[in-house]
């Protein structure tokens, strides 16, 4: 079970994607999960990489920004070498505002920076809008399952 762990990330401005997050601590630990959860201003790229597994709850903010507490985490992602995420395995669950241009940019700037620096996509992202309570907590459900289905 030692080696069954999960870390989820949460960036966020108002709390949403925090309390998603903790829905999906939820679900791990129902799995028996050893679950992490950190907002995005409290761990260290190094600490992502030797997660193994790890899920994304991000917001966008503004004008598809990243939220305060993801900026300096995702520019070390995104400065870091080709490869730096390889064995990782990853899913992303975006929030966002449709009225927007830029609909879930950060969720969408993780899950593509995480793929290009040669994670694994365990589940396809999830783009969620402002009523995204029954459909985050249906996707969290089937990831929290497909990041399982590596200890079957």
């Amino acid at each position: 079970m030692s080696d069954k762990k999960i870390l989820i990330l949460y960036g966020t401005e108002t709390g949403n994607s925090e309390l998603l997050a903790m829905d999906a601590e939820n679900l791990a630990k129902e799995l028996d999960f050893e679950v992490t959860v950190n907002g995005m201003d409290e761990i260290t790229l190094s600490d992502m990489q030797d997660a193994g597994n790890v899920l994304i709850v991000c917001s966008t903010w503004g004008d598809g920004e990243q939220p305060d507490n993801a900026i300096d985490l995702y520019e070390s992602l995104e400065g870091s070498d080709d490869g730096s995420m390889s064995g990782v395995g990853f899913a992303v669950l975006a929030l966002g505002d449709t009225a927007f241009d830029l609909f879930c940019e950060a969720g969408i700037q993780w899950d593509n920076t995480l793929e290009n620096k040669g994670g694994n996509r365990l589940n396809e992202r999830i783009d969620c809008d402002v009523d995204y309570e029954d459909e985050a907590e249906e996707w969290l459900e089937e990831t929290i399952g497909i990041f399982n289905k590596k200890w079957e």
